[in-house]
């Protein structure tokens, strides 16, 4: 792992209308635009569902490591999330974050120990942590 602190940059163009285009070196460059219920076109990458999607998949890439270090096998991770966004005093701001998280674990498993560190990954997840509202992890354990 490289030193702290570590810095994400990217670069973004735009104008009045249409997409931004988002670039980070090495990355394919991602377009965004509003999404439709800010009256966009919905067909672009929202800054609302990259927000929710950076959530999503950082459970994921924590739940990787904690299964290592408690060696804990599974196949595969689907998780339907939602981000719910509302108005509060002084405007609009998410306020929670639900993961509906299904993995699935070989015959016999240790049901307990795999949402134990389901719990854990969410809880350990870097930018989990960085918000300042809860996100409410619902967790379902199907062997396969």
């Amino acid at each position: 792992m490289h030193p702290f602190p570590h810095r994400y940059a990217l670069r973004m163009d735009g104008g009045p209308e249409g997409t931004a285009r988002l670039h980070v070196d090495g990355l394919p460059v991602l377009e965004s635009a509003p999404p439709r219920e800010f009256d966009g076109p919905g067909d672009r990458w929202s800054p609302e569902h990259l927000f929710v999607a950076s959530v999503t998949s950082c459970l994921l890439l924590t739940l990787r490591a904690v299964a290592r270090a408690s060696r804990i096998v599974f196949s595969t991770l689907h998780v339907d999330s939602e981000g719910v966004l509302d108005r509060v005093e002084g405007g609009l701001k998410f306020t929670e974050v639900i993961l509906r998280a299904r993995i699935t674990v070989p015959a016999g498993s240790d049901r307990e120990k795999v949402v134990k560190a389901m719990e854990k990954a969410e809880k350990s997840c870097l930018v989990s942590r960085s918000l300042d509202f809860p996100v409410r992890l619902e967790a379902e354990v199907v062997e396969g």
